[in-house]
């Protein structure tokens, strides 16, 4: 009872967890860059403009969009400011970037290019952290006070089957004697024909 109680519990646990990944995941969502994805420095005001303007959630997703000339460059608040890409966190290459905002806070990212990122390609994104919401307790199954515990009434013993023969009990043998005895009896025969010699001897 205590070994299915406690697998049900568990159970539940598992599934309360999976419901709330669930949830998470279909909350998710993907934010183009500056809100078609595409990622340049033409005619543009400034990508800091747009993300002031958005709400990015743990979990979610940048999807950057551009030409073989530029690249996404994730950098520190350091190099984000110096538009400088000499020690990058990350660097995405190829025409598109995808970039998970797996952890709460701000990133930073820019085009490394020498001049493309003082021109406007540069974009400081603050993450909320997500909402968690807490998995309800498994129910607790406990006795009721004042309540004792019936113990199980002993089944009544079998009677003895009517078929069975009657136990017949045998003779018993007389015990042998014990080896003291016999001792007992030597040594006593051993004087009675000592006494005996003697009588004969002093009746010659």
């Amino acid at each position: 009872m205590a070994m299915a109680m406690a697998k049900a519990s568990i159970l539940a646990t598992f599934a309360a967890v999976a419901a709330l990944a669930a949830v998470q995941l279909a909350a998710a969502a993907d934010h183009p860059v500056g809100g078609d994805g595409s990622w340049d420095a033409s005619g543009t005001t400034g990508y800091d403009a747009w993300s002031a303007k958005q709400t990015f959630k743990q979990g979610d997703t940048l999807s950057f969009k551009f030409a073989p000339s530029h690249d996404v460059t994730e950098v520190s608040k350091a190099g984000y400011d110096a538009c400088s890409g000499s020690n990058p966190v990350k660097s995405y290459t190829g025409g598109s970037a995808s970039v998970k905002l797996s952890a709460p806070g701000k990133r930073y990212f820019i085009c490394s290019v020498p001049g493309h990122c003082a021109a406007g390609m540069k974009l400081e994104v603050t993450v909320a952290a997500a909402a968690v919401t807490a998995a309800p307790a498994p129910a607790k199954t406990t006795k009721p006070r004042h309540q004792r515990s019936v113990s199980p009434t002993p089944a009544p013993a079998a009677a003895p089957s009517t078929d069975e023969m009657p136990t017949v009990s045998s003779p018993t043998a007389a015990p042998a004697p014990k080896s003291s005895d016999a001792s007992t009896l030597g040594a006593k025969a051993v004087v009675g024909l000592a006494v005996a010699t003697m009588l004969t001897f002093l009746a010659m």
